[in-house]
């Protein structure tokens, strides 16, 4: 059996799933890399804009959108975190001296810089 068939009347192409040949419906899309904001961002869309989330869906161009915003939150996150730091003197001179107050600074600047990406990217 042929994995894939095309109605020449209709032009409707069909996938063998199991015993069965179903309609495309959807046009392909592009593999895109989706990190975890990416991630989460699909999930906010399904769950709070389910309109905006159905027409990036049925247009085909949602996984590229979502590999878009990753990008842009990831990016967003690591510049912040380095100005962050680097406004608190948080460096590695801190870390040799005394790590857990490393640790401790790092963390809040990556919890408040999680936020502002939340906040800017994702929610907005």
């Amino acid at each position: 059996m042929k994995e894939y068939y095309t109605n020449e009347k209709t032009g409707i192409s069909y996938t063998l799933r199991g015993d069965y040949y179903l309609p495309d419906l959807l046009p392909a899309e592009e593999e895109f890399e989706i990190g975890i904001w990416g991630q989460r961002y699909l999930h906010f869309i399904k769950k709070h804009r389910k309109v905006f989330y159905t027409n990036l869906l049925t247009t085909g161009v949602l996984n590229k959108h979502l590999a878009e915003v990753d990008t842009r939150a990831q990016t967003m996150l690591n510049d912040l975190i380095k100005k962050f730091a680097d406004q608190e003197g948080v460096n590695e001179m801190l870390k040799k001296q005394n790590q857990m107050e490393w640790v401790g600074r790092m963390n809040n600047i990556r919890n408040r810089a999680e936020k502002i990406v939340y906040n800017e990217v994702l929610f907005k």
